[in-house]
């Protein structure tokens, strides 16, 4: 497949650009500094920023599938508004382009942790993560009336971490996958694995899912 990868810099988006291109797809990277990204076969690189839906268009115009792993970064003053902004941006980008497939993946704040009750809600969740849990929540619910494009919203479990790949998961949808009574967890790696394998066989269109190890 032709993907171009928007965030491909970041935890998740190095992760999904290594796992697409060892699957021997061809990979668009948009990146605000190029140089950040290493050359590789099957890459290619162009300067742009998620910001920037003529950029966004130009990146996505002929592929198969965009993917979205764009964070302003969590230690951004602007998080909720910049994050918000971008994803509404790309969006518009990916519309515009003709690419229908865009798969986005969120946070896990928009889980629902009980009847009417996400994740983001509750007294437990940290201070630091907020904002961008709730820009992705805003998101994920524009998303949801969005009908031109062939959408996928990815939550990753509540705990993401580094580690190996297994190549292994479980699919959940609207609830946070546990083991036992602590939270799911799964290496980026692994999370990397099920962005790819929903592009490649798609099970998820216009819906939200999320996995755990």
């Amino acid at each position: 497949m032709k993907v171009t990868l928007i965030g491909a810099t970041g935890f998740v988006g190095s992760a999904v650009l290594s796992e697409l291109l060892q699957r021997g797809h061809q990979v668009t990277v948009l990146a605000r500094t190029p140089a950040k990204v290493l050359a590789q076969p099957g890459l290619t690189v162009m300067q742009g920023s998620a910001l920037d839906a003529a950029q966004v268009q130009a990146a996505s115009q002929g592929q198969d599938a965009v993917v979205s792993a764009y964070n302003p970064g969590w230690t951004e003053p602007d998080l909720y508004n910049l994050f918000l902004q971008g994803s509404r941006t790309i969006v518009e980008g990916v519309r515009a382009s003709g690419t229908r497939r865009l798969l986005v993946v969120g946070g896990a704040g928009s889980l629902f942790v009980a009847p009417g009750v996400q994740l983001v809600d509750t007294p437990e969740f940290p201070a630091e993560w907020k904002a961008g849990a709730l820009a992705a929540r805003d998101a994920l619910n524009e998303l949801r009336n969005e009908s031109a494009l062939d959408w996928t919203f990815l939550s990753p479990p509540i705990l993401l971490q580094p580690g190996d790949r297994t190549g292994q998961y479980r699919l959940g949808t609207e609830a946070p996958l546990m083991n036992g009574d602590q939270p799911g967890s799964i290496s980026v790696a692994d999370l990397a694995v099920a962005i790819v394998d929903e592009l490649e066989n798609p099970h998820h269109l216009q819906q939200r899912f999320t996995v755990a190890n």
